[in-house]
C-alpha cells in the first residue's frame, strides 16, 4: 500500500516508517498538519495514519477536512486517548480504524492489512474506461480498444493515475511524487522516460493518440482523444 503517516513525534514516526516500509508498504511521513495537507494536495495515497495530537490542525480535523473534502482513503487514528468518547468521535468523524499508543507494531500491520481487504471487499479498487482503454488494478490488466498491452508495473502504474484524472493536466512533479514517491535518485527525467515508452504502447499502434504532452505544464491522458492545443 502507499501509506502517508501523519506523526510529529520523531522516533516514534521513524520507527512506524523504517518498519512500514521494511514490510514493503510505500511509506510518506508528515511531520505537521500542514505537510500532510501538502501530501493531501498533490499524492495519491491508499491509506492515512493520522495521529490525534498534531500541531496546527489535529489529526482529527484533518480527518474531517478530508471526509468533506470527499476523499474515501482508508484512515486510521493512533492517540494515546483511550476513552470510549474519544473512540467514537473519531470514527464519527470518518476514521476507519483506532489504535491507542503505545500499540504492538505487528497488530498496526494486522489492522493495515484488514483495512486494505476491506478496501477490496467493498470495491474500492475501480476498474478504469477512457477512450476505449481498459485498466483493472487488481489484475494489473490493461488493454485498447481490446487490444491486450503488456505493461511493467512502472509503466501501469503510471497509465492507472493517468486513468484516475482524464483531461487533468498533470505536472511532472505531481506524476513523481504520486507515482514514484520518496524512491532515492528519482529525477523528473524518470517521469519523461516511462512516458516514452508507455506512449510506444498505447498510442503508437492506434490512430488517435491519448497521452498528451502539454507546453509548460506537463501532460494528460485526453479522453477524447487529440486536441489541437497540446501534442
Amino acid at each position: 500500500m502507499h501509506i502517508l503517516l501523519v506523526e510529529d513525534d520523531a522516533k516514534l514516526g521513524y520507527m512506524i516508517q523504517y518498519k512500514l516500509t521494511s514490510a514493503g508498504h510505500r511509506t510518506e511521513w508528515a511531520r505537521t498538519s500542514e505537510e500532510a495537507e501538502l501530501f493531501f494536495s498533490t499524492t495519491e495515497f491508499d491509506l492515512y495514519i493520522l495521529d490525534w495530537m498534531l500541531p496546527g490542525k489535529t489529526g482529527l480535523e484533518l480527518c474531517r477536512q478530508q471526509r468533506g473534502l470527499n476523499d474515501n482513503t482508508a484512515i486510521l487514528m493512533l492517540t494515546a486517548r483511550g476513552e470510549i468518547e474519544d473512540r467514537v468521535s473519531g470514527l464519527l468523524t470518518g476514521a476507519d480504524d483506532y489504535m491507542i499508543k503505545p500499540f504492538a507494531f505487528e497488530e498496526l500491520l494486522a489492522r493495515i492489512t484488514s483495512l486494505d481487504r476491506r478496501k477490496q471487499t467493498r470495491g474500492y479498487t475501480l476498474k478504469y474506461a477512457v477512450s476505449g482503454l481498459r485498466l483493472n488494478p487488481d489484475t494489473q490488466e490493461a488493454e485498447r480498444e481490446g487490444v491486450p498491452l503488456t505493461l511493467t508495473k512502472r509503466e501501469f502504474q503510471l497509465l492507472e493515475f493517468f486513468a484516475r484524472h482524464p483531461n487533468v493536466v498533470l505536472s511532472r512533479e505531481r506524476i513523481l511524487n504520486s507515482v514514484w514517491g520518496s524512491e532515492a535518485n528519482v529525477t523528473l527525467n524518470a517521469v519523461d522516460a516511462v512516458i516514452k515508452l508507455l506512449r510506444k504502447k498505447v498510442d503508437d499502434p492506434f490512430s488517435v493518440k491519448l497521452i498528451r504532452s502539454v507546453h509548460g505544464r506537463g501532460y494528460r491522458l485526453a479522453d477524447n482523444g487529440a486536441d489541437h492545443d497540446d501534442t
